[in-house]
């Protein structure tokens, strides 16, 4: 529609005569989009984008359509057209538009309201499961046809359904699919990272646009089935693919950009397709004409004539993708003097606390401090130039510009973030940080009629409606992210308070989550932490010894979803827990249904993590 109409001079002539045209950024403005996009959806029975709406001075909806071609086609009204015969209603019947307007919002504004039921039991865990077990493709991975999206949240649902319930086919699904993508096309085999999804069922052509959300959800995934599989390949798809965040999509202050585009010069995964000639004249004869054999690099190609390197139909994949570790970082040098895709440098609150929280994960499981790092400085980012005088988050910054009051999604995730920072570093500053942001999210956004969090904060811009998202999209949903973290931060600090709002919004949901679990599957994990036993278990230090050091390590590589956790040493932790620490000796504080233990200490504290397992 950009290319086709709004750079067409004739289409801006007549929209600009009949109408004030508007262009949402919906990354930076998620508010208006959710609000436009469940109009059109009940006005229409679909949605998409782009999103197109007309409506009232008001900001009341009276027709939205999605894609709308610059002139009349195969049944569809082109947009010239379109415009004058609204324009034409709207100079002989404004009355009826205006009634029809104020009727449909009416509706809309009902559609908002939370309607509970009851509080959600352990049969919607296991509904959410059957479903989407019915939902995988035993052949290729993922969930349904193409077009394939990689679904995250499904997949930490899985992980933590699979250790709660020992259920081997929940792993199989997981792994089944972590394999099939890191195989596929989706995957930037030269320079790492994931595009946003594929094409095909196979996972072989994508639509070559990277996104950072995708990047950090599926890091939290490749981390959590490393735990639960010790299987190496996993930790080298987390570092490839934080290699490539940290090369192209960090600002030099810290921050991460938003997005790269599919396309350069104009053509879809230029920038990513290789043709045989191209691979051996990089890698020499021999060993470019082994590459393309275990790449699928053919005359023919697999895209368009050229190809997308896979590994789809490669038995030995693993190996293969780390015996030619070296051969394609010469092939990425190669890549780097193409011109790159336009890069989304806007730097998002939201999606960086969702990368933040990925960094930390993966430092502490792979103990590497290079990732825990990049985590910090970008949480430190985000506090000095996406925060005001009042401690308020805005949405986005770029140029040296914040803007936007920060959303519910926002503080949720950035949440998220600090809870993930603090178990990686055991700063207490970030437990710190995480209760304020929970304590402002609960301020600004509860819904104290029926619970759960509004979308827009009370002193946010007043819309059409303040919407309530719950269901999972393309990222887990701030009402469901806020239950997960509202939850584990009551058990870490015992704040019943926290819990209890944790709580309220997965009642709020109730009916929703009840009636299509696999379409709230973050909440569903959210869930099974509520129904899980209290644990706690607390690693303190005064020295730093071998014991603690080897501890630690196992601490961080032991799959513990429903465990709180904390490693701790008198650097930033002693005052927040001084009754964890046993002079001069590293020690494991094992706490179940708000009690504790005697501490461990000496070479059993490894044999007493291991246990931990059993806990849940």
């Amino acid at each position: 529609m950009e290319r086709e109409s709004f750079e067409d001079h004739g289409v801006a002539e007549v929209l600009n005569k009949y109408f004030i045209c508007i262009k949402v950024d919906r990354e930076e403005r998620p508010d208006i989009d959710s609000i436009y996009m469940k109009a059109c959806q009940v006005m229409t029975g679909r949605g998409g984008w782009p999103l197109s709406v007309f409506m009232t001075p008001d900001q009341k909806p009276f027709y939205t359509a999605t894609y709308i071609p610059k002139k009349s086609r195969y049944g569809m009204p082109g947009i010239i057209d379109l415009a004058q015969k609204l324009h034409e209603l709207w100079m002989k019947n404004s009355k009826e538009v205006l009634n029809y307007a104020d009727d449909f919002t009416k509706s809309l504004t009902e559609l908002n309201e939370t309607d509970k039921i009851h509080v959600p039991e352990r049969k919607t865990i296991q509904n959410c499961f059957e479903r989407l077990e019915h939902a995988f493709d035993p052949e290729y991975g993922g969930f349904g046809n193409a077009p394939k999206f990689p679904v995250p949240q499904n997949l930490l649902f899985l992980l933590r359904y699979y250790h709660s319930q020992n259920n081997k086919e929940a792993l199989n699904i997981v792994e089944k699919t972590l394999n099939a993508m890191a195989k596929g096309g989706i995957y930037d085999h030269i320079g790492g990272g994931f595009a946003r999804y594929s094409t095909d069922k196979i996972w072989l052509v994508p639509h070559f646009e990277k996104m950072l959300y995708d990047n950090a959800l599926l890091v939290m995934c490749y981390c959590e089935a490393f735990q639960n599989t010790s299987k190496e390949i996993y930790k080298v798809i987390v570092k490839d693919t934080l290699s490539y965040i940290k090369r192209e999509m960090t600002s030099e202050e810290g921050g991460f950009y938003s997005a790269e585009d599919a396309d350069s010069e104009g053509e879809e995964g230029k920038y990513y397709v290789w043709t045989p000639e191209e691979i051996i004249d990089v890698l020499g004869e021999k060993e470019g004409i082994a590459f393309c054999k275990a790449y699928d690099i053919t005359k023919k190609g697999n895209f368009e004539g050229k190809n997308i390197p896979n590994l789809i139909q490669n038995q030995n994949w693993e190996q293969v993708y780390i015996q030619y570790a070296e051969a394609k970082e010469k092939l990425l040098l190669k890549r780097n003097k193409r011109i790159h895709p336009h890069k989304d440098d806007k730097i998002l609150t939201s999606w960086n606390g969702l990368m933040i929280a990925a960094c930390a994960v993966a430092g502490k499981v792979m103990d590497d401090k290079d990732y825990i790092e990049m985590g910090e400085k970008a949480f430190q980012f985000i506090e000095s130039k996406l925060v005001d005088k009042n401690q308020r988050l805005y949405v986005r910054y770029r140029e040296e510009e914040k803007r936007y009051l920060a959303y519910v999604d926002d503080y949720a995730y950035i949440i998220w973030a600090a809870l993930e920072l603090f178990e990686s570093t055991g700063n207490t500053s970030y437990l710190d940080k995480a209760q304020w942001y929970s304590s402002q999210m609960i301020h600004l956004f509860w819904d104290k009629e029926n619970g759960g969090l509004f979308f827009n904060g009370i002193d946010s811009e007043k819309l059409l409606t303040n919407p309530k998202e719950a269901y999972d999209n393309a990222l887990p949903s701030g009402n469901s992210t806020a239950a997960y973290n509202l939850i584990r931060l009551s058990r870490l600090v015992e704040d019943e308070i926290s819990g209890k709002y944790g709580e309220k919004i997965i009642e709020a949901f109730s009916k929703g989550l009840t009636s299509y679990p696999e379409a709230y599957s973050f909440m569903v994990s959210a869930l099974l932490f509520q129904l899980s036993e209290y644990n706690k278990a607390i690693l303190s230090s005064s020295k730093k010894d071998a014991v603690y050091n080897k501890a630690k390590e196992k601490m961080f590589k032991t799959y513990l979803p429903f465990t709180s956790k904390a490693v701790i040493d008198e650097t930033h932790s002693k005052g927040r827990f001084k009754d964890y620490f046993t002079d001069n000796e590293t020690a494991l504080y094992v706490c179940k249904d708000f009690t504790c233990k005697e501490p461990v200490t000496g070479k059993t504290i490894l044999d007493e993590i291991e246990a931990l397992k059993d806990l849940n």
